[in-house]
């Protein structure tokens, strides 16, 4: 099983009601919820490890959570309210307002983190939950201690607007990146990360710091896959945008995915991964993502829809 660590929240998205009024519509989100809906779907066992409230938005969570077959047993129940995050769309891109503060997922600390994870054959790290504290501490805790025998992911989707402490933030994150085996930045993540250069440059430094594969997507520029030996590169997937709320979070599931199938999924075969088993993960994450931009919301594919 692959156990996806990190926020399970509400997104708001900006909707219209029948008289024509604008309104905030709830859907179950998050960027680590998202992925493990999407491996769910994807026929992946998956899990998903966060704090999550027994408010009405908390059921909601799960009922979704049900739906795509992502177990949350290993979830922290608490009475603490749900996150909210608030969406508004400027050119189809999302833009996000957070109602964090004292929320289910972020009163996380690292004696929180459940101990033995039986079953679990690799781990999936990223989001605003790697921003926020006490929740970052306690998901980075979890990343260090298990990373010596399991394959960790890492997405951190850096929102620069949302880190109160960026000394702390990146201090934080470079010690996941020296332990992670894969990591997957935007081009605006890579630059916020190494400064300003160009992007195979770039790439290497994050290459330098631990990480096996790197995996660097540009939007409608297409993804290239980083190695020790070389970079492969697949172009984007033809879609027509509505929207690009779960995108990332949606090539992250189809990637592990193809992985998974491939049976590449581990420490040994990461640190030696072919460029054909590299491609098709690519291929398969950018296939599942252009799904998702193409219908509103991170609504993220089924395997039938991917045949």
């Amino acid at each position: 099983m692959i156990l996806c660590c990190g926020e399970a929240l509400i997104d708001m998205l900006p909707r219209q009601s029948e008289s024509g009024e604008a309104v905030f519509a709830p859907y179950p989100g998050g960027a680590v919820f998202n992925t493990s809906v999407a491996l769910g779907r994807l026929g992946v066992p998956v899990g998903l490890l966060t704090g999550l409230s027994r408010d009405l938005f908390g059921q909601r969570l799960e009922r979704s959570l049900q739906a795509s077959h992502v177990a949350y047993d290993l979830a922290i129940r608490s009475d603490r309210p749900t996150t909210l995050a608030f969406v508004t769309l400027k050119d189809g891109q999302a833009q996000y307002a957070f109602y964090d503060e004292n929320t289910a997922g972020r009163m996380l600390a690292p004696q929180d983190m459940p101990g033995r994870l039986e079953g679990v054959s690799a781990l999936f790290f990223g989001g605003i939950s790697l921003a926020v504290e006490p929740c970052a501490e306690a998901y980075a805790a979890l990343c260090l201690r298990e990373a010596g025998t399991r394959p960790v992911m890492l997405d951190p989707n850096i929102r620069p607007g949302f880190i109160a402490d960026e000394a702390r933030y990146r201090e934080r994150l470079n010690g996941m990146l020296a332990v992670a085996d894969i990591v997957k930045l935007s081009d605006e993540d890579l630059v916020w990360l190494e400064g300003d250069g160009d992007l195979p440059d770039l790439a290497a430094k994050v290459l330098a710091r631990g990480p096996k594969l790197l995996c660097l997507t540009e939007g409608a520029s297409g993804v290239t896959g980083y190695t020790g030996s070389g970079s492969v590169f697949v172009e984007a997937q033809k879609a027509q945008v509505v929207d690009t709320v779960g995108a990332g979070d949606t090539f992250n599931a189809g990637f592990l995915a193809s992985l998974h199938g491939g049976g590449v999924l581990t420490k040994a075969a990461l640190a030696d991964l072919s460029d054909d088993a590299l491609r098709d993960a690519l291929t398969l994450g950018a296939r599942a993502a252009a799904i998702t931009v193409a219908r509103a919301g991170a609504n993220p594919p089924w395997a039938a829809e991917l045949q």
